[in-house]
């Protein structure tokens, strides 16, 4: 598989000197200043490839090229904002950039309730909390509807929580929900939230479906005659929260949308920790499955608590077997090679590590510190070269 690293442009606190450094080769970035439904200039593209290959890289997934929320909705101007989408696709297609990672995520993008969990071994990682995200969603937001979207006893541990939290307390968490995220287009207040989660009740699940489907066929054949893969990134948890539409949280889902747009350019960002985030989904069962049309792999490992809460968890532990999962993507490669096609090797890359040693107190996205990406890195290559071993005889 093709180690990447994603990298945020010039103002990420982990350089492209530390990618290299890292031992990836390729680089996974996109134009984030310019991801407000605007069509990427050419000029714009060839200068962020020139910055990644002055670094003796290669820009080999663009992620992401946002879907504006109008397009999600098919409100306002989405017609632009398609032709735009369209444009986007053609730039960085003809840049040499042949992997596009975008996701359907209505309002939110991925979600957590705490940056900086503790850990055993003084580190930190990524939480989602049901308690921490009812206590919000009922009580703070106090979302119309939003009882029936909790069971009694989570509902009754929420109140507790939000009794025992302070102001601080609670917009420290309103933040990390609602106006937080690396790279995100733009930040909500309490209404403003609000106002997005009524937009998207009318939608609904169903409709929100229709819409991405639509979307696809309009672009995906855009891609194809670029020579370029779209790849949707699964919904991150994967389920739903907030009362928002999920429509790629599942098998199912995937199942639906490659089977509605069959064009090879159709395809799926196999993250296993968005999809590992629903105990229903089988990642090697998933790689098997849908192995033909996975164009990229975000590698990291969640784990699930009984009430379905979840953190992230170190790359090769979790609630995924990490290395089934790899063992299927690289059989999946072996196939490719022999039916001869160019797009035989996956890119794959670390995704949302630890806050580990000198990282701890520095600026960084969090989920994406330089330390914590760089031992599941590590890992995640001992397992590749050790799958490729056995396949190659060298082990028993």
């Amino acid at each position: 598989m093709l180690e990447t690293w994603r990298w945020f442009g010039p103002d990420d606190p982990v350089t492209l000197a530390h990618v290299r450094q890292a031992g990836a080769s390729g680089v996974v970035s996109a134009l984030h200043h310019l991801n407000q439904g605007r069509a990427w200039p050419a000029e714009e593209v060839e200068k962020r490839k020139a910055e990644i290959e002055a670094a003796g890289l290669v820009w080999s997934v663009v992620e992401s090229v946002a879907v504006a929320e109008d397009i999600k909705t098919r409100t306002g101007d989405f017609r632009a904002l398609v032709e735009a989408y369209k444009s986007s696709i053609r730039a960085v297609a003809r840049a040499g950039v042949g992997v596009i990672c975008y996701n359907f995520m209505a309002v939110t993008d991925w979600t957590r309730t705490e940056l900086n969990w503790p850990l055993p071994n003084g580190g930190t990682a990524l939480r989602f909390d049901w308690t921490d995200l009812a206590a919000y969603d009922l009580f703070v937001l106090r979302r119309p509807g939003a009882e029936g979207d909790h069971p009694p006893a989570r509902i009754a541990a929420a109140e507790a929580r939000f009794r025992s939290m302070s102001e601080g307390d609670i917009d420290r968490l309103e933040r990390v929900l609602i106006d937080w995220l690396p790279a995100r287009e733009f930040v909500y207040d309490r209404a403003g939230f609000q106002r997005m989660l009524d937009i998207y009740r009318d939608v609904g699940t169903e409709g929100m479906r229709a819409n991405l489907v639509e979307f696809i066929r309009e672009v995906a054949p855009v891609a194809a005659e670029e020579g370029a893969r779209l790849c949707i990134h699964p919904d991150d948890p994967a389920f739903p929260i907030f009362g928002l539409p999920r429509v790629m949280s599942t098998a199912d889902d995937a199942r639906a949308l490659l089977d509605a747009v069959p064009e090879p350019a159709n395809g799926l960002t196999l993250c296993s920790g968005a999809f590992g985030s629903n105990p229903a989904n089988d990642l090697p069962a998933m790689a098997r499955e849908f192995g033909p049309r996975i164009h990229f792999a975000h590698l990291r490992n969640v784990l699930i608590e009984p009430d379905g809460s979840f953190h992230e968890a170190d790359h090769l532990d979790g609630s995924t077997d990490m290395l089934a999962l790899v063992a299927e993507l690289m059989r999946e490669e072996d196939r490719r090679r022999a039916e001869g096609r160019e797009d035989a090797v996956i890119p794959m890359r670390p995704d949302h590590g630890h806050l580990l040693v000198d990282d701890i107190g520095k600026r960084v996205n969090p989920g994406y510190s330089c330390i914590g990406r760089l031992k599941g890195l590590a890992e995640l290559r001992g397992v590749m070269r050790t799958v490729r071993a056995f396949r190659e005889g060298a082990l028993s």
